[in-house]
């Protein structure tokens, strides 16, 4: 067998990896969803407590994640965690949904977003061209993609330049907000109506949204093969690449709180562009339009930097998609990196990737759930495997995780069941592929 490091002349680092993660985490949703929040939820304290409760849910899946990354660090996410603990088949499930829509579809979304975000820095919303945002989400996608394709340095240090920027125009962001902004009538401090808004049904139902926000803490485990010194960098990743998001969460959430009126968020989806607005003026919605949709080039890049892993190692895995895990000789899966870009390009084009989204919340948030019950199944059956890394907090941690994922899958299942429902589907349309590939198999 030739030597690894032979075959991945370049390795991506632990900032490259913290990158990948809080690109992953930083999209749309903390810039849109406090609206919602403050319709029934209008103390300060609560508010935040909202966002810090999300944070620590992250944290607990990064914690647990960083187990099995450190015990198994191969790329491949949850693939090939659910394939070693459980059976080859469970594995196969969840990569199908990986490799069909599960970074395709968000891939999509934030391609047509940055369309949209950075139309309205150059024309005023009713006077953008209808195509534009299209035009410009192929271009960012494809120009992505095959750099991609190229040179993992070249990759890395994209990644490394745009998530930094990115986190550097937040931080410039919550800094004018608290200096400029006219402080408004509201309290961060608990109060005694706190503890019955804490556990009322506005704020669970607000939590799925806050954790829907956060995902993507997982981000660095899809490419755990080509991380220097996995087993120490990976769990290091997850952690600090949460850490990092979950403050500046929490200071974004405080700037819009702390610039706005209640009354002028309440059911408004924009709530970046309102918060600009009442810190920097009549400019403030452009200020805000260039940081998200600068912003979402690393979140871009760093889904598909790690999509196309999970393809390549089903790939190696499965002799009937081992076209899927050709690489070129700097070790780029280019073939996997190719066929995400196809499904990508046909999402953007059909505008079917808005509701592929509305269902993959369900099965995504069960994947999680089935992989971190396994750190508990994969201590119990493999007792003997080295792990140069333990979840911080077991089994408390883990299981707070288990806990919130079940209570947002009951909700969804409740709130949304048709859509639950077909992400099952989708799932389950990958056991006749699974069936064949495994007949295919045997036969040769």
């Amino acid at each position: 067998m030739k030597d690894t490091e032979n075959q991945h002349p370049e390795r991506i680092s632990l900032l490259t990896a913290i990158c990948l993660v809080v690109a992953n985490m930083i999209g749309t949703g903390v810039f849109t969803s406090l609206g919602f929040q403050v319709v029934d939820i209008q103390s300060g304290f609560s508010l935040l407590f909202l966002w810090f409760v999300g944070g620590v849910f992250a944290l607990c899946g990064a914690l647990a994640y960083g187990e099995l990354g450190a015990a198994m660090p191969r790329s491949g996410g949850e693939y090939h965690y659910l394939s070693k603990i459980y059976h080859p088949a469970l594995g196969f499930l969840s990569g199908w949904l990986s490799v069909t829509v599960g970074f395709a579809a968000p891939i999509a979304a934030a391609a047509i977003a940055l369309g949209r975000y950075f139309c309205r820095i150059i024309w005023e919303p009713e006077n953008i061209p209808s195509f534009y945002p299209q035009a410009i989400a192929l271009f960012v996608v494809i120009v992505i993609s095959l750099l991609n394709t190229k040179d993992l340095k070249l990759a890395s240090s994209f990644q490394q330049i745009f998530t930094l920027l990115k986190v550097l125009l937040i931080v410039v962001f919550i800094a004018c907000g608290l200096v400029m902004a006219t402080p408004q009538d509201i309290s961060f401090l608990p109060s005694a109506a706190d503890p019955n808004l804490i556990f009322s049904a506005p704020f669970a139902i607000s939590m799925v949204y806050v954790t829907y926000s956060y995902s993507g803490w997982n981000a660095a485990i899809y490419l755990a093969s080509d991380i220097d010194q996995p087993a120490k960098n990976l769990p290091r990743s997850l952690l600090l690449g949460t850490v990092i998001v979950m403050v500046l969460y929490l200071l974004l959430n405080l700037v819009f709180l702390y610039s706005t009126p209640i009354d002028q968020l309440a059911g408004q989806l924009e709530i970046g562009y309102i918060s600009g607005n009442q810190i920097f003026g009549a400019i403030g919605a452009k200020i805000m339009a260039f940081l998200i949709s600068f912003g979402l080039i690393s979140s871009i890049s760093s889904m598909v930097l790690a999509g196309p892993r999970v393809t390549q190692v089903i790939g190696e895995d499965i002799p009937v998609f081992r076209i899927l895990a050709k690489k070129n000789a700097l070790g780029i899966p280019y073939t996997a990196i190719l066929f995400q870009l196809a499904i990508v390009i046909f999402f953007i084009i059909t505008a079917t990737f808005e509701s592929v989204i509305t269902y993959l919340g369900f099965t995504l948030t069960l994947s999680s759930f089935l992989t971190v019950l396994g750190v508990f199944v994969h201590r119990i059956r493999y007792p003997e495997v080295a792990r140069p890394y333990k979840t911080w907090g077991y089994p408390v941690t883990p299981i707070i995780f288990l806990l919130i994922s079940l209570w947002i899958m009951i909700f969804l299942l409740r709130d949304k069941p048709i859509e639950s429902v077909a992400g099952l589907y989708t799932i389950a349309l990958g056991l006749p592929v699974y069936f064949w590939a495994v007949k295919k198999k045997l036969a040769d």
